[in-house]
């Protein structure tokens, strides 16, 4: 028994993009890390427990979830759906806000909590690759593409009415990458866009509240109201100013270390290891996720199912808008809407069903040398 336990591991690590899992590892160590380092002044040292612990059990979900072929997942779609739509549906009856936050998009399970929109993406990448796939020959034709758009659209305007407007961007845009990897026109994102710029204003006016209106408003004067809508990005600009170069030091940062930047170990992170690490710090940050997002974009160019292509743009869609939400939201030039950033952020949800997404790209990398029959009329 433990001979063929051991013979399996082997057979895995012999087998899987060794590569891509190694700069996984290494983002999630550099976010334990940072997590333990922005968590000091509380005096505690559970938020670092929770990082490490989640990052143990999302690789191994990794591992077992590239045990399988990505086909089965496909397969077995329908159950997908139901095991990330279920849970977030359940959030409008019982969920709970934590403290610092405004929507009731987690669910308590007593020991912990967990937010259901994590696992959403995940299934959603498979979902709609399933769907993209169906009708890849004729994607361009309007009585398959309509559906398509309206499968897209579901999990954002649900993820929106539960009020994570932030999370809600994530899928929108997770949704355009795999429509273009789909083959879908460029005339069609063209529309798109033209009808997006030209709904804005009424989007701003009319759809938006009142405090969303604000945050827009903030970003344009980051110094309107410092000691209070504006507090959060104002202390994160002196955090990075104080960082400069090569930073504080670690466990060394004035407003890292004081608790005085809001949530330095969560959405805003990258502030708290600009602070300390400095402009290199952030740098290495970025070329790690980079490098991530890149490997995710490899393997979707050599595998030879359309399903496995879409599924890793879907993952590096999910990514890509993290990381550009994040620290857009850090460096000021976007709203704070409480995205994390992607194994480096303190969460157990999102960091181990970050990893559901890098176990799907293994799978793909591992199951990629054969063909997908499409469905034709």
């Amino acid at each position: 028994m433990m001979n063929s336990i051991i013979s399996k591991i082997a057979d895995f690590f012999r087998e899987t993009d060794k590569i891509l899992l190694s700069l996984c590892v290494f983002a999630s160590v550099y976010g334990c890390i940072a997590v333990y380092s922005s968590t000091r002044y509380l005096g505690s040292s559970r938020p670092f427990l929770v990082q490490a612990l989640s990052t143990l059990l999302g690789i191994f979900v990794a591992m077992f979830i590239s045990a399988f072929d990505f086909q089965t997942f496909i397969n077995k779609w329908y159950l997908i759906a139901g095991l990330g739509i279920i849970p977030v549906v359940l959030t409008f009856f019982i969920g709970f806000a934590p403290e610092g936050t405004d929507d009731k998009a987690w669910l308590d399970l007593g020991i912990t909590t967990f937010q259901p929109s994590e696992l959403l993406k995940i299934c959603f990448i498979i979902t709609f690759a399933t769907h993209l796939t169906y009708v890849k020959p004729n994607i361009n034709k309007l009585k398959y593409l309509i559906p398509v758009c309206a499968h897209g659209a579901f999990p954002v305007l649900l993820i929106h009415f539960q009020g994570d407007d932030g999370t809600a961007l994530v899928f929108a845009i997770m949704v355009l990458c795999m429509l273009y990897a789909a083959g879908v026109s460029l005339k069609y994102f063209i529309i798109a866009f033209s009808a997006a710029v030209i709904a804005s204003p009424l989007v701003y006016f009319f759809v938006m509240n009142e405090d969303q209106r604000a945050r827009v408003i903030n970003v344009l004067d980051i110094e309107s109201d410092i000691e209070g809508a504006t507090y959060q990005q104002y202390r994160g600009r002196m955090a990075l100013a104080n960082g400069g170069l090569f930073g504080q030091g670690l466990f060394k940062g004035v407003l890292t270390q004081s608790g005085s930047v809001p949530e330095g170990q969560n959405d805003f992170i990258f502030v708290s290891i600009g602070e300390e690490l400095g402009l290199i710090g952030l740098m290495v940050v970025l070329i790690v996720l980079g490098a991530i997002a890149i490997r995710a974009l490899r393997v979707a160019s050599i595998c030879r199912k359309t399903s496995g292509k879409i599924i890793c743009v879907g993952f590096f869609g999910m990514l890509f808008a993290q990381i550009l939400i994040n620290v857009g939201m850090c460096i000021a030039l976007m709203p704070v809407i409480g995205v994390t950033l992607p194994f480096f952020s303190a969460g157990g949800t999102s960091l181990v069903c970050m990893y559901m997404g890098v176990g799907l790209v293994l799978s793909v990398y591992m199951h990629r040398n054969t063909r997908t029959l499409y469905i034709r009329e």
